[in-house]
């Protein structure tokens, strides 16, 4: 099983969605599935690693005309992407140590913890900082 991921880093929403394989037909799958959860006219950007499902023909043509843009994260450098540090809580509280009769009851298990998390939303503090700088 492959958990494909989504993080609205404006919401700090976290949604993803559990797929067999990672062919560009379940790429293009979720891709149309995010693409419904926001308005067409709003533009999208996602943020991915370089494996070449993510990049054929078709899912370029369909994303070309669903005002979306895919974005490369450089290779081994997969920590520019801000979902990445969601997935290591994910593992440790929804599959680490824990032991699913079968892949409906892990998938649950990781619904759960997406339900959780996505409820534990803290309003971020802004902090100002008043710098100076002299030009001399």
């Amino acid at each position: 099983m492959y958990f494909f991921g989504a993080l609205d880093v404006g919401q700090d929403h976290l949604w993803g969605l559990p797929y067999e394989h990672q062919t560009q037909g379940e790429v293009l799958d979720f891709f149309m599935l995010l693409r419904q959860r926001y308005p067409e006219a709003q533009r999208l950007y996602i943020i991915l690693d370089n494996r070449s499902a993510h990049f054929t023909p078709p899912i370029l043509a369909w994303v070309r005309h669903h005002n979306i843009r895919l974005v490369r994260t450089p290779t081994d450098a997969s920590f520019l992407n801000r979902i990445e540090c969601q997935f290591t809580p994910l593992k440790k509280f929804a599959l680490s140590g824990v032991y699913y009769r079968n892949h409906a009851a892990q998938v649950a298990g990781i619904f759960r913890y997406l339900l959780w998390r996505n409820q534990q939303k803290v309003k971020p503090t802004v902090r100002h900082r008043d710098v100076r700088v002299n030009l001399c």
